[in-house]
C-alpha cells in the first residue's frame, strides 16, 4: 500500500473514532439531563392562556402570560375542559358586574374540568377525577374562560360515566338559580327533599308556578320540583312536550295578554296558589305572577330579575289583602350554601337516575376571544342564544 493511502486510511479510521465519541458523549450528556429532571422532580407551569377583560365595557382578549392558580385548603386544581357562558356574563364585561373593582377579570362560572392538583383536607376527589362545580364570583381563581382553575371541593360534583363534560357544564348557573328559588328560606322556602322538613311538608298537596318555562332556570325548576314531588306544577311558556318530560303537570300558552294568562292560570290553581317563580321577567312585568297569587293567603314570588324597575301595583288583578313578598334570589352556591351544598353532594346521583336532565347547548372550540365576544354582543342585543359552551381542552 502507498504511504499516501495508509495515511488517509488512518485518518479515516480516527474520524470514525471520534464521530463515535461524540456520539457517545452526547448520549451521556443527555442521560444526565434526564437523571436530573428525575431527581429535581416534575416541571410546573406557572403561567396559562386565560381569556380576560381588562376595562369595563372592553372586550374579551387572550393572554398567554395569566399566573396558574394552586389549590388552599378543601380545593382542587383542575385542568378546564369546558367553560360555560350565561346572560350574565356579557353585563361583568359590559357593566363590570361583580368585578368593577377587581380588573382584569376572568369570565364564566360554568366549569369542569380534570383534577390535577389536590389541596389539603380534600377527601372527595382524586387525581384524574371528572368533575363539575360552579366558580365564586370573587376573584379569579375559579373562572371558567382559562386553562387551569381551582374550585372548592363542597361545590362540586363527579361527572358520571355516561355523561359527557359539556352535559355537566349546562347545570351550575341555571340549576342553582331553580334550587336556591325553590328551597332556600331566602326566597319560596319550600322544604329541600333532603331536609329533616321534608318528612312532612306536603308535597303532593301543593301547587308551584313557574313563569319561563322555556328558559334554562325555568326547565331546572321544572325538574327540582319533580324530584321533590311537587303534585301540581304549571308552567307558563315553553314546550309543552319537554316540559311535561321534566315534570310539569300543566304547560299554559304565554300569549293573548296578561288577562288570558291569568285566566288560565286561574282555572287550574283557584284561589290556592301561594308559590310562584318568575325566571324570566323584568319587574315590570312580575304583576302577572302577582295576580295569580292567593288573595286569601299570603303568597311568595322569587323572582331571578329584580334589579331594573319595580313591581306596578296598578296591573296587580284581584285583592291581595292577605299581602304578598316579591324575593330576590341570586342563584350563587357561595352565598346559599345551606342550600347548594347537599345538592352539589348529590348531583352526581341525580345525573345517574335521570333525576337531573342536562339541557341543550352549542360547542365552540378553544379559548376564542372573538366568539365569546360574538356571543355575549348577542346576550347583549337580546338576540336568542343556546347555552354555549368553550371546549378548553379534551
Amino acid at each position: 500500500m502507498p504511504w499516501k493511502e495508509g495515511i488517509l486510511l488512518k485518518a479515516d479510521i480516527i474520524m470514525q473514532d471520534l464521530r463515535t465519541s461524540a456520539k457517545h458523549i452526547l448520549l451521556l450528556l443527555l442521560l444526565s439531563f434526564a437523571t436530573y429532571r428525575y431527581l429535581a422532580g416534575p416541571t410546573i407551569m406557572s403561567e396559562q392562556t386565560a381569556l380576560i377583560v381588562s376595562e369595563i365595557g372592553g372586550r374579551v382578549e387572550a393572554t398567554s402570560r395569566w399566573p396558574i392558580p394552586q389549590p388552599g385548603p378543601k380545593q382542587v386544581q383542575i385542568r378546564v375542559t369546558v367553560a360555560g357562558l350565561n346572560p350574565h356574563d356579557q353585563k361583568v364585561r359590559d357593566n363590570g358586574l361583580f368585578v368593577k373593582d377587581n380588573l382584569p377579570a376572568i369570565l364564566g362560572n360554568d366549569v369542569t374540568g380534570v383534577v390535577t392538583v389536590i389541596g389539603p383536607e380534600v377527601t372527595r376527589f382524586k387525581v384524574g377525577d371528572r368533575i363539575v362545580s360552579q366558580a365564586a364570583i370573587d376573584g379569579n381563581a375559579q373562572k371558567a374562560l382559562q386553562q387551569y382553575a381551582v374550585v372548592n371541593e363542597e361545590f362540586a360534583s363527579k361527572i358520571p360515566d355516561g355523561f359527557s363534560d359539556h352535559d355537566a357544564a349546562s347545570l351550575p348557573t341555571n340549576a342553582l338559580a331553580a334550587l336556591i328559588a325553590l328551597f332556600d328560606e331566602s326566597a319560596l322556602g319550600i322544604p329541600a327533599p333532603w331536609s329533616s322538613e321534608a318528612r312532612t311538608f306536603d308535597y303532593a298537596g301543593t301547587t308551584l308556578l313557574i313563569l319561563g318555562g322555556g328558559s334554562n332556570c325555568g326547565r331546572f325548576g321544572v325538574q327540582l320540583a319533580k324530584l321533590a314531588g311537587i303534585g301540581r306544577i304549571v308552567v307558563v311558556g315553553g314546550s309543552e312536550e319537554e316540559l311535561q318530560r321534566y315534570g310539569a303537570t300543566h304547560v299554559l300558552n304565554r300569549h293573548g295578554g296578561d288577562r288570558a294568562v291569568l285566566e288560565r292560570i286561574r282555572d287550574i290553581v283557584g284561589d290556592e296558589l301561594v308559590y310562584a317563580f318568575d325566571a324570566i321577567n323584568l319587574p315590570t312585568e312580575q304583576h302577572l305572577a302577582v295576580s295569580a297569587l292567593s288573595s286569601s293567603r299570603k303568597g311568595t314570588l322569587a323572582r331571578l330579575r329584580f334589579s331594573v324597575g319595580s313591581i306596578d301595583e296598578s296591573k296587580i288583578v284581584g285583592d291581595k289583602s292577605s299581602g304578598y313578598e316579591a324575593r330576590n334570589v341570586l342563584g350563587l352556591s357561595y352565598l346559599r350554601p345551606n342550600t347548594a351544598r347537599p345538592f352539589w353532594d348529590r348531583v352526581e346521583g341525580y345525573l345517574k337516575h335521570g333525576s337531573v336532565i342536562p339541557l341543550r347547548y352549542e360547542v365552540v372550540d378553544k379559548l376564542d376571544a372573538d366568539r365569546v365576544n360574538e356571543l355575549l354582543d348577542r346576550y347583549r342585543d337580546g338576540i336568542k342564544v343556546v347555552q354555549t359552551h368553550f371546549r378548553v381542552s379534551e
